[in-house]
Order: structure tokens, then C-alpha cells, then sequence
């Protein structure tokens, strides 16, 4: 069977509170604020679950991309709500995306098919 979508993922954080604070300003909704060791935030059918990680840990470890329907609408609601994402751009690949970083360095993609 082929994979459909992403269903949830777990990010390492730093500092709880923060990254709560950003991902709900992204426009995710909270779904279950734990402790201050894990928090799981829903968008649609997707979940981005935060677990506190140990202060030594720090690294890129790749990037996750969400399906938008608008691209440039999100980019702007971001905006709006005082993030800082790269501007959106057409992609030879048929999406039009844009990039943003979160307060412990994962990169976060909006893409929107542009086909």
C-alpha cells in the first residue's frame, strides 16, 4: 500500500512554551498540552507532536512539507501573526512553497500543487 500523507511528527524542542506559542501561530490547533516533556497540535488530519529534548541535542535533521491549498495565503497569515518565512516561489516541480524555521532550527515547507 502507498504511503497517502503524513500523519503525525515529533519534534525535539528546547523550550515548550515557544514552540507551542509558534506552531499555533502556523495555525495549528492544540489537541493535548502535557507537560512540559511532550504537547500534540492537529492541522486537518495531520499532527505535530513536541517533545522535550536534553539542552546538548541541536542539528538539522531534514525538513517536513505540509499540503496547503493557498500558498501565498498562508504565507501571509504567517506574516500577519509576525513570523518571518522565506517568500513563496514557484517550483519546477509543479508547487508553489515557501520555507520557515522554528524556534530549535527544524525547517518547516508550505507547498501548494501548482498542477
Amino acid at each position: 500500500m502507498p504511503i497517502e500523507h503524513i500523519s503525525a511528527v515529533t519534534f525535539a524542542v528546547h523550550d515548550m512554551a515557544r514552540s507551542v506559542g509558534f506552531y499555533q501561530k502556523l495555525g495549528f490547533t492544540l489537541v493535548k498540552d502535557g507537560s512540559a516533556e511532550f504537547t500534540s497540535l492537529r492541522a486537518g488530519d495531520a499532527f505535530v507532536n513536541l517533545a522535550t529534548a536534553p539542552a546538548y541535542q541541536h542539528g538539522w535533521w531534514g525538513r517536513v512539507i505540509f499540503r496547503v491549498d493557498d500558498a501565498d495565503a498562508h504565507y501571509r497569515m504567517l506574516v500577519a501573526a509576525g513570523l518571518k518565512p522565506n517568500s513563496p516561489q514557484d517550483a519546477s516541480w509543479g508547487e508553489r512553497f515557501f520555507h520557515i524555521t522554528d524556534p530549535d532550527g527544524h525547517e518547516l515547507s508550505f507547498a501548494q500543487r501548482l498542477t
